[in-house]
């Protein structure tokens, strides 16, 4: 008597999915490519330097990339207080990852947009 189940293993989870939800969700890039090409950047600062974020999403991202340990925060204690935000060390590692992907980017982002225009032409009827 069968129960309708199979003896194959379930695909294991892909290891770096954690690192992929982590590092590339939405403006967690831009905000640490920002912060490594230009240092040490108040919220304004950082604001300007992205595609346009509203000031509620940019805090949030800001936030989480606290907590992930990705970067770091300063409150200085003056009139009128200023915050500071610094890609941490942790956060640095992935400029290898970054440097990476530029370079992947420049070898074969063009083969995907080609790719992209022939899948195009062939679909739109």
């Amino acid at each position: 008597m069968t129960t309708g189940k199979t003896s194959e293993q379930p695909v294991d989870a892909c290891p770096i999915s954690p690192v992929v939800d982590l590092v590339f969700s939405r403006w967690t890039t831009p905000i640490l490519w920002a912060l490594r090409h230009h240092g040490r950047q108040r919220f304004s600062q950082l604001q300007g330097r992205l595609p346009p974020i509203s000031p509620k999403v940019l805090t949030q991202r800001l936030r989480q990339l606290e907590r992930d340990g990705l970067l770091t925060r300063t409150y200085h204690a003056e009139i009128p207080p200023r915050v500071e935000y610094e890609i941490s060390e942790l956060g640095r590692t992935l400029s290898t990852v970054f440097a990476t992907l530029v370079s992947w980017s420049d070898d074969h982002l063009s083969a995907v947009e080609d790719a992209r225009r022939r899948y195009d032409a062939e679909h739109d009827s």
